[in-house]
């Protein structure tokens, strides 16, 4: 049995490979959606917060061009790294390495907050909500993005990792998706302080990868790697076959088609 090269082009940085395979396939199709959503207007004064390797925020300071600012915050510091290093030089953006519940910036500093697919990762949701209210002026708004429930492809990636490496390895893949409810939603922006406080729910189509190289690439874009690096060669194998066999159902021309709802919350500071 040869050899599985679980590691094979990919990077030892968790944020190089989340650049440049999470970023293109479903990162960079919401930030587009996102940032559409901000309807941000020339001279406004932006902040990313969860900005990852900077995606939302590259595509607010080409929408502004150079009329307004922008900043990026996220808490891990191997992502902003990368974030400095990819940004274009013609795009002038602030990173800040700080928790989204203690976000070291003044009150009342920008005009719109974004913030994709992040607060479900997030201890203190309201914590958080209520200090990227504190940072925004009178009048401005925060729009926020998440993913959820979980699709059936990665139902079945969470169950697969569950038989064949570790059943502490799935739970993350149910983490994405665990902040989708609604009502919740609504409730955490009102408990934060937030007004006129709106919500849209909808399937967005995205195009994935084939079968082996999607699942290889999200699990070395993710925590996933840790534990699926220290399973026998045995256990991947296992793994791979049972994903590529499973995941022929959305198979789609050279890749995979899938829909995920997405919620996306407007609310404005009072």
């Amino acid at each position: 049995m040869p050899e599985l090269a679980y590691d094979e082009k990919y990077s030892a940085n968790a944020a190089e490979n989340y650049e440049r395979f999470f970023v293109p396939a479903i990162g960079g199709p919401l930030a587009r959606d996102l940032v559409e959503a901000a309807a941000l207007r020339a001279g406004e004064r932006v902040l990313d917060v969860g900005c990852g390797t900077g995606i939302v925020a590259r595509l607010a300071a080409e929408k502004l061009n150079g009329s307004g600012t922008v900043a990026g915050l996220d808490v891990n510091p191997g992502m902003l790294a990368l974030a400095r290093e990819v940004m274009p030089r013609a795009l002038s953006i602030d990173w800040y390495e700080a928790n989204a519940e203690a976000i070291p910036l003044p009150d009342d500093s920008f005009d719109v907050v974004l913030c994709q697919m992040s607060l479900q990762f997030i201890p203190g949701r309201v914590n958080a909500l209520r200090e990227m209210r504190r940072v925004l002026a009178a009048g401005g708004r925060l729009l926020l993005n998440l993913p959820g429930p979980t699709p059936p492809l990665f139902g079945i990636f969470a169950d697969a990792l569950t038989t064949h490496i570790d059943r502490e390895a799935a739970p993350f893949v149910h983490a994405v998706f665990s902040l989708n409810d609604a009502d919740e939603i609504r409730q955490l922006a009102h408990d934060a302080g937030f007004g006129q406080v709106s919500l849209t729910q909808a399937m967005k189509p995205l195009k994935l990868p084939r079968a082996r190289d999607f699942m290889w690439q999200y699990i070395n874009c993710t925590p996933m790697i840790n534990a699926v690096a220290g399973a026998t060669n045995e256990q991947r194998l296992a793994l791979e076959r049972e994903i590529c066999e499973r995941w022929q159902e959305f198979s789609a021309g050279n890749g995979l088609a899938i829909e995920v709802g997405m919620t996306t919350l407007t609310a404005l500071r009072g």
